[in-house]
């Protein structure tokens, strides 16, 4: 089955109509559709939110925000080597821990025995595949006892719960992707959730180069009002898509028997429905290939070089 973007079609009207007005008033950016985007996402989410040009800007911005430069941060292997690769950009000491085979997220109990050992800064926890980590109220309450900023990688993590509560609501900081294959998307782009006013505040200011106080040695990660127009359409239909996406998988999930299945109270956005029988007609994998791999790490993972090999992704791309 071919690709499919998760946009309905029936609201390209609405969003030529924004795309209009943006030309007409001559404000491509800092403008009303990114407070528009923004409030739209953190009345969602129910933290404060605030859009980037990508996900990796977001990340950049809590990394400098916790002073992690030289610090030791605890990664999980099985994710996209984004999330390493944007710490190590900034000058932080990586180590990775397994997952656990029945989430694909990172161990509870490997990240303990690595706590014990390296003493880390803080920690990233990678929701995988629509789903949150099945750990994270063990993993938060661990780092708040440990003194450790808990930073969720979300990117993965659209119209997910737990128990009514939201990605980013476990950490410090949450950080979601707005890339063209994710659930919603604005093509590219990222937003930062947090309840720290200040860490925002800090974020908002970090990816307008430091204006407008200059007290911040920033960069240019702000979004643009195009891209924020789409995702005012696309926040919009979340709901929407994430029902959809959940039907489908219900009927597809009675083809199998070995699937992830999730625990009371968990909701999926189902930006992959993984099994864990071959099947032909996989969309691929999350990922094939452990983090510690491609960056030459020597540490045994064995659950994540298992959970590499033996899943697949059935295809469940919105009608649209």
């Amino acid at each position: 089955m071919k690709f499919k973007i998760n946009f309905e079609l029936n609201d390209k009207k609405k969003l030529f109509e924004y795309w209009d007005d943006i030309i007409k008033t001559n404000i491509w950016s800092h403008g009303k559709y990114t407070d528009l985007f923004e409030e739209k996402w953190s009345k969602y989410n129910d933290l404060y939110s605030l859009s980037f040009s990508s996900w990796a800007g977001a990340a950049e911005a809590v990394l400098k925000y916790y002073k992690l430069e030289n610090e030791i941060i605890l990664c999980p292997s099985n994710t996209f080597q984004a999330t390493p690769m944007v710490s190590m950009n900034n000058g932080c000491k990586i180590k990775f821990v397994d997952c656990n085979k029945n989430d694909l997220c990172i161990s509870y109990e490997d990240l303990k025995k690595k706590i014990e050992i390296y003493s880390p800064k803080a920690v990233w926890v990678v929701h995988i595949g629509g789903h949150l980590s099945f750990e994270i109220e063990k993993i938060s309450k661990l780092c708040k006892e440990k003194k450790i900023i808990l930073i969720e990688d979300c990117a993965h993590a659209h119209g997910a719960s737990f128990n009514k509560k939201k990605p980013g609501s476990w950490g410090d900081a949450g950080i979601y992707s707005l890339y063209a294959t994710k659930t919603i998307s604005t093509g590219e782009g990222g937003i930062l959730v947090s309840n720290n006013r200040d860490l925002i505040d800090f974020s908002k200011s970090f990816k307008n180069y430091g204006k407008p106080e200059n007290k911040v040695i920033g960069k240019n990660y702000r979004m643009s009002e195009f891209n924020a127009a789409l995702g005012c359409i696309q926040i919009d239909r979340l709901n929407d898509i994430v029902e959809w996406k959940n039907e489908r998988v219900y009927k597809e999930s009675k083809k199998f028997s070995n699937y992830l299945k999730l625990p009371d109270g968990m909701i999926s956005g189902y930006y992959k429905f993984i099994v864990f029988d071959e099947i032909n007609n996989s969309t691929g994998k999350v990922y094939d290939v452990g983090c510690h791999k491609i960056f030459k790490e020597n540490v045994k993972l064995e659950n994540t070089d298992w959970v590499n090999n033996n899943h697949w992704c059935v295809p469940i791309y919105y009608k649209g």
